[in-house]
């Protein structure tokens, strides 16, 4: 079999990424200690971050996704969020910690987060893998976040350009030639 060919710079390896993701891990099981936790994963981007945080949570979890976007198939978000995905539980009451792939905007999931809220959880948080402050629209800040990244277009770990590039086990970026 080829050897994959690398996508771009590589930023973050698969190395670092596990190991923060057992650091964030072991940080959320003290802060929910005793208390039940639904990890909301955004699809598509956050599953492969979902899947290595959910493995060092210590905690009785259940998951459930949903699907909103600012960006359709554009580039840079239109502003206008559109749930494409609603969850399918009850969140009543329940610890709520929404794991995504990166921040940018924050205007998807400001509006997620109000949108759940309406939904009378116990609390919200948010997960983040990457965080992208420097383009930040909304007064937004996720309570746990995996890397602080520069404003790249970022490909790997989930992240997508064209639904391509989901399947690298780094994170990386394109640059605008390549977009």
């Amino acid at each position: 079999m080829a050897e994959k060919e690398t996508v771009g710079k590589i930023l973050i390896t698969e190395k670092e990424i596990v190991k923060r993701a057992k650091e964030l891990g072991r940080q959320i099981t003290r802060d929910y200690q005793g208390e039940e936790l639904v990890i909301l994963g955004t699809l598509k981007g956050a599953i492969m971050w979902m899947a290595d945080l959910m493995k060092n949570i210590d905690l009785d979890t259940r998951i459930d996704f949903v699907s909103a976007s600012s960006y359709g198939s554009s580039t840079t978000s239109s502003g206008v969020v559109k749930i494409t995905k609603d969850i399918s539980m009850d969140i009543y009451n329940k610890n709520i910690l929404i794991v995504e792939d990166i921040v940018d905007t924050g205007t998807t999931l400001k509006y997620l987060k109000a949108y759940l809220a309406d939904r009378n959880p116990k609390s919200i948080r948010i997960c983040t893998m990457l965080d992208k402050p420097s383009r930040r629209k909304v007064d937004l800040q996720a309570d746990y976040i995996g890397f602080q990244v520069e404003d790249l277009f970022i490909v790997g770990y989930g992240l997508d350009y064209d639904q391509k590039y989901r399947n690298l086990p780094y994170i990386s970026y394109l640059e605008p030639s390549e977009i």
